[in-house]
């Protein structure tokens, strides 16, 4: 089994923050990986099960299905269901924390997953920099911005 855990500080208060992040259908709006996304079956983006269909702005389609949502803890956790990369058993969680001084935000996001023998370090990399390091990016460009 493969772990990446990745953290940062944002500088923006931990409610703005949230507001982003807790949207589990809101990604294409600030993540530069995800062209295009949509729940299935019309249901909430913050309803427990809802299944997000997305696109990468390869063109690749993904699912992921929400596994829990908590606005008391600042925390949501997903797994993936279809991906076109060798990711399996991938569950993912998010977590932010209040950092009081500066009124900042502490954003700790991980995943577990399994991957084919001798790509585990690829895998760990891909996650690791290309969606978490570039997620915590776009979230400081979106914040800023809005």
């Amino acid at each position: 089994m493969v772990k990446v855990v990745k953290s940062t500080i944002l500088d923006a208060p931990i409610d703005r923050a949230w507001d982003v992040l807790r949207d589990f259908n809101g990604h294409d709006r600030w993540h530069p990986a995800v062209a295009d996304s949509q729940i299935e079956r019309g249901r909430a983006s913050d309803c427990v099960g809802c299944v997000r269909r997305f696109h990468l702005t390869d063109g690749s389609l993904l699912r992921e299905q929400l596994l829990s949502l908590s606005d008391i803890d600042l925390a949501y956790s997903y797994c993936l269901l279809d991906t076109p990369v060798p990711l399996f058993n991938y569950v993912s969680h998010v977590r932010l924390l209040p950092v009081t001084d500066g009124d900042r935000t502490f954003w700790h996001w991980e995943s577990s997953f399994s991957a084919p023998n001798g790509r585990a370090d690829e895998m760990s990399a891909m996650v690791g920099e290309q969606i978490y390091e570039a997620g915590f990016e776009a979230i400081r460009a979106h914040l800023a911005a809005a």
